[in-house]
Order: C-alpha cells, then sequence, then structure tokens
C-alpha cells in the first residue's frame, strides 16, 4: 500500500461512521422478531363469548350484552341437566325400592318365603341340607335370559282386597318340589298377610307352612253344587 493510501485511511473510516446518509447501526446490538413483537405494543384479541365458548375467564361485568345473554343461556342449559339428573336418580332410587326393599314388593315376598321353606324343619327334612337348596322360577323361550322369572300374579276380588299368588321351583340334594304362595293386602291394612304357604314334593304329604281361615261372615265364599264362588 502506497503512502498516500495509508494516509486517506482514517479519513474513510470517518466517512462511513458519520455520513449523515448512512445510518448508524452499532455492531454490539441486533433486533429480533420477538423484540419488534414486543416493542409494538400490541395486546391479544379477546375472544369473543359464546354459548359453546364460555369457560368463565370474563367477569360478568366484562361481557358485552350479547355474551351476557349466551352466558345466561348456557347456566340455563346447565341447570337445566342437573335438574333432570336429580329426578331421574329420585326416580330410579323409588322404583328400585318399590321393586327389591319394599315389603310389598314381590322379590321382598320371594326372599321371605325362601327363607320360611330353608327354616322349616319339615322342608329340609325331605329337600335336604338347606346349604344346598336352589330356588329358581320358570323356564323361557329366550336362550338369552338368565334368571328364571317367578309366576306372579296380582288381582282384585270383588271387595277390593288384592291377591298376590306366586309358585316357583325349590330343588334340594333329596327331593325337588313347588312352592305355592298366596297373600292377601287387607282393605284396612297396607301390608301382604299369608293365605298360604305351602311345599309340594312329588311323593310327599304337602308341607303347610301357613294357612289362613276366613272369617265368619267377612268376605264368605259361597258354595254351590260343591264349587266355591267368589
Amino acid at each position: 500500500m502506497s503512502l498516500i493510501q495509508r494516509s486517506n485511511l482514517p479519513f474513510r473510516r470517518a466517512l462511513i461512521h458519520y455520513h449523515p446518509l448512512l445510518p448508524r447501526i452499532s455492531h454490539n446490538s441486533y433486533a429480533t422478531q420477538s423484540d419488534l413483537g414486543r416493542d409494538s405494543g400490541a395486546a391479544p384479541r379477546r375472544r369473543n363469548v359464546t354459548v359453546l365458548s364460555d369457560d368463565g375467564r370474563y367477569t360478568w361485568g366484562e361481557l358485552s350484552g350479547r355474551e351476557k345473554v349466551a352466558r345466561a343461556t348456557q347456566q340455563s342449559f346447565n341447570f337445566v341437566v342437573i335438574l333432570a339428573g336429580v329426578v331421574l336418580t329420585g326416580g330410579v332410587f323409588t322404583l328400585l325400592y318399590q321393586e327389591v326393599f319394599s315389603p310389598n314388593s314381590k322379590t321382598w315376598q320371594f326372599e321371605k318365603a325362601v327363607e320360611r321353606i330353608k327354616d322349616d324343619a319339615r322342608c329340609t327334612d325331605i329337600l335336604g341340607d338347606k346349604r344346598e337348596i336352589v330356588f329358581y322360577g320358570e323356564n323361557t323361550s329366550s336362550r338369552w335370559a338368565r334368571n328364571r322369572p317367578i309366576a306372579t300374579t296380582i288381582e282384585k276380588d270383588r271387595l277390593g282386597r288384592e291377591h298376590l299368588r306366586m309358585n316357583f321351583h325349590v330343588e334340594g340334594p333329596r327331593n325337588s318340589g313347588i312352592v305355592f304362595v298366596h297373600m292377601m293386602k287387607p282393605l284396612d291394612k297396607s301390608e301382604w298377610e299369608y293365605q298360604l304357604l305351602a311345599l309340594d314334593v312329588k311323593g310327599h304329604s304337602r308341607v303347610i307352612l301357613e294357612q289362613a281361615h276366613e272369617k265368619p261372615g267377612v268376605g264368605q265364599a259361597l258354595k254351590i253344587f260343591g264349587i266355591q264362588w267368589r
């Protein structure tokens, strides 16, 4: 490099750094896209509240008129769903009590009759060990039905009294038979009363565990030519 070129070198550097038409750029700093976004100061856009998108992040005072209607609609729908669930649950428990746990249910009476048969020494002498005795209902034509239904009927007589008739099969290690149940609900009572509870086993005399007799003058049956009329 010549002497003249070396002497002009500081002047060129000064021209680059201080020329008015050139931007001054620091060699120790640089701009990024994230810095530009932060410097712009733009706030995130607020999401509109609808019936399906309302998550409760905004207070009632922050909502517009249309958004308040959307939130009220959503809360009303949720209340209706909860109320329907409560009603449905109550109905299920009521039905379960009436059909299973109530003393007036057929299931309850079946269980009580089973206990009576197992606890009667005459029945266990014929059927065998009570721990091995099984009770079941009638066979069904459906191969998908696991439980055998118990033959049960409920009807009213001419005096308005309800009668429950039930029969089911019983099988023990010695013999098998059929249990007959006849119950009546008097007009002045709300619970069933036994009219007949008996076990029939082929080759053995009928075992009667309960048998009621009609009171004289109260709903007495009329017999004509050996036929009993009620």
